[in-house]
């Protein structure tokens, strides 16, 4: 019998349901005596670091195999191997290498003037606009879909929560220095 679970899902999230879908189910397919593999094509999606060693030890104790089918850890593992742990720690290190790396660059470029991303979508407006929803008590999904981009090749779309929350942080950064000057 095969099973696919599909996730399009951050392995830095915190609940992930499809994954935990594929693990319950396993453990009751082996609780009934069968033989189960949880195949994934590599060992990134189902977590880093202590994440992944956490899951290799529930797989473990239900007696569930694993087998990766791409990069460092192709193949079959027993979850608890040694092998397998050191792997999953230097993935944690990896991604946390990856991440000050890229913040360290984007410092870097700031210093020296350039512009991080693609080009500004917000303005002063939207700013104002957002500032009143968001009293209101407005979730960030919420307020991007009420704000309408007024010019350059995204005219006429709605920003992304992830803008309208930089757009506030950065107006609530400025108005705390303002406060305090």
């Amino acid at each position: 019998m095969t099973r696919v679970f599909s996730e399009k899902i951050s392995t830095r999230a915190t609940r992930r349901p499809e994954l935990e879908a594929a693990v319950k189910l396993a453990g009751e397919i082996r609780s009934s005596g069968v033989a189960v593999t949880l195949v994934v094509h590599e060992h990134k999606q189902l977590g880093r670091g202590i994440e992944l060693a956490m899951l290799a030890e529930e797989l473990k104790a239900s007696d569930v195999g694993l087998e990766f089918l791409t990069r460092e850890l192709k193949g079959s593992h027993d979850p608890s191997g040694i092998v397998f742990t050191v792997l999953a720690a230097m993935s944690g290190m990896e991604r946390e290498y990856i991440r000050d790396r890229t913040l360290e660059g984007h410092e870097s470029a700031r210093k020296r003037g350039k512009t991080i991303g693609g080009a500004g979508v917000t303005d002063e407006d939207m700013l104002s606009m957002a500032l009143r929803l968001r009293d209101q008590e407005m979730s960030l999904r919420d307020i991007a879909k009420r704000l309408v981009i007024t010019t350059g090749t995204k005219k006429g779309q709605h920003p992304s929560p992830a803008t309208v929350m930089r757009m506030l942080r950065e107006h609530d950064e400025q108005a705390a220095t303002a406060a305090s000057a």
